[in-house]
Formats: structure tokens, sequence, C-alpha cells
């Protein structure tokens, strides 16, 4: 049972990040997006700088800097998903943000980009990258569309998509900055960051509100505390323990299960069209994560980012 345990404790911590899609867009109906993710960062920053505050004495300016961009990527990317889910479904943003994993090896196709230590994408990345592609297009669009192809793309499917870039951009800044650093520090730093970033773009979303109803006190609850303080504690003791390949495979169960809960919660539905779109996006997660690398990218996988 002990050679289980870092997969059920992963499977786990996907399984409540697959919650949080339909948690917070049944929150966002008492709350304003930009107001619910300050809060949400603010109360996860608490409870992990309670649990290190003796580390966070030692940070180095480095640290700090390296806390700060990565912070900054973080905050950007809850926003725009958090935004993108206002208005679109949470099974596409599930799975749209799911994207992150095929974006990453692309970005690396730039020079200067490619983590220290890892090779350009190989050819599974750009196949994976693909089959993606032509998943997010049926997903997105209705039969009869012709060349419009992204004629399905509202504001809540491109905010997703940027979220998915963003998410790139803070995966590719952990890889360059968080050798030397502990997860824990780095997760408390970031999120520290990602609260005061949130805390300055608040005017960019209106007049904000938050009414602490049910909705918004479960979504905070399972977001701040289970989702991102203790989800990033047990993600980082499973890493440890399983091969890249297992945790890879583990996390496509993502949108999988947020699918489930929109099923259940908010009785979203994917037609037929959009059920395929749905499955060629994980496959093209699947051969940018899981095809054999020797080396190349194709591990680089979120902390503590949901």
């Amino acid at each position: 049972m002990r050679r289980f345990a870092p997969h059920l404790a992963l499977i786990a911590v996907t399984l409540i990040w697959g919650t949080t899609f339909s948690l917070v867009k049944l929150a966002l109906r008492d709350a304003s997006p930009l107001a619910f993710n300050l809060a949400r960062m603010t109360l996860a920053f608490l409870v992990l700088a309670t649990l290190n505050h003796r580390e966070l004495k030692t940070v180095t300016p480095r640290q700090w800097a390296a806390g700060a961009l990565a912070g900054l990527f973080l905050a950007l990317g809850y926003q725009l998903q958090t935004a993108g889910l206002a208005y679109t479904t949470a099974t596409k943003s599930a799975f749209l943000t799911g994207l992150v994993v095929v974006l990453v090896p692309l970005l690396c196709l730039i020079p200067g980009i490619t983590p220290p230590g890892q090779k350009p994408p190989g050819i599974a990345s750009l196949l994976g990258a693909a089959v993606a592609f032509c998943g997010l297009i049926l997903l997105t669009t209705s039969p009869g569309s012709g060349f419009a192809l992204l004629s399905g793309m509202h504001r809540g499917e491109w905010l997703s998509l940027a979220c998915a870039l963003i998410y790139a951009f803070h995966l590719l800044t952990l890889a360059h900055t968080a050798g030397g650093l502990s997860a824990r520090l780095l997760g408390t730093l970031q999120i520290g960051f990602a609260a005061l970033t949130m805390l300055l773009t608040l005017p960019l979303g209106g007049a904000p509100h938050l009414h602490l109803t049910g909705a918004v006190l479960l979504a905070l609850a399972v977001t701040a505390l289970l989702a991102t303080a203790a989800a990033f504690t047990i993600q980082s003791w499973a890493q440890q323990h399983l091969p890249a390949t297992h945790t890879a495979l583990i996390l496509t169960l993502e949108p999988i299960f947020a699918w489930l809960f929109a099923l259940l919660f908010l009785k979203e539905s994917l037609g037929h069209r959009a059920l395929a779109g749905a499955g060629c996006i994980l496959l093209g997660i699947l051969l940018a994560e899981l095809w054999p690398t020797n080396g190349q990218i194709g591990s680089i996988l979120p902390t503590a980012e949901r």
C-alpha cells in the first residue's frame, strides 16, 4: 500500500483541482472574479507563511526576485482563468487551460527560453500541439463553421487560452529559477507576490464585490486551503517519489475530473463534436508529456498553480 501512496495522494490533489472549476463558477454569482482571486490568494498565503515563517527569514535577494517573477505570472494566470470562467463553461475552461502542457514545449522553440539541462522539443511535442489545436477547434466550434475555425472562440475561451499561455511562462520561470530554492519556500514566495499583484490589479476588473454566501465560503475554503496550501505540499511530496511520466499522466486527469463535476453540479454537457475535441486535447497533452523524450522538454509540471 505504501508504494501506491504517492499515486493516490496526487490523484486526490488532481481531483481537488478538478472541483475548483465548478466551485469558482458557482462562487462568481456572488463575487467579482478579481475580488474572489484576491481573497483566495491572500488566505492561501497567510496559511503558507504561518507554516513556513522560519524559512522566510533566510530568503536572499535573488530568491525574492525569483518569487516575485513567478508570482507575477501566477497571478496573471489566475486573473485570466477566473475572468474567463465568468464567460464560458467550467468544462471548456478546464480543457483550454490544460493546453499549458502543449504550449511549454512550443515556447521552447524560441532561442533562450529552453531551461538549463533540457533539450529543445522533439517531434512528439509538435505532433501533440497539432492534435491539441484540432481539439481546440472541435471543442469551440459548431458543425458547418467552414473556414471560420475560431468562430466559437468568444471572450471566455480567449481568456482561458491566454491563461494557458501565461501559465506556460510561469512553468518556464519555475524551471529557470527553482534551483537551490526549496519547494515550500518558492511556493510561499510566489503565492505572496501573486496576492500583491492581485491587489494592485483589482481595479482593472471594475467595481469589486464579494458577498460571503455559502457558495463563496465553500469555494474559498477549497481553493485556498485545499487546492493551494494543502495540495501544494502534497504534490511536492508526491513528485519526490514518482517518475515524471507517472506525474504527468495523473495530472491529465484534471480536465476529466473538471468535466465530471461540471456535469454533476452545473449540468454542463458536451456534444459529440465538443467531446471529440476534448479527447483530442487530452491526446495532444499525452503526446507532449509522455512520449519518450531523452531529456527533451516534456516533464515541466505545474507547481501550486491551481
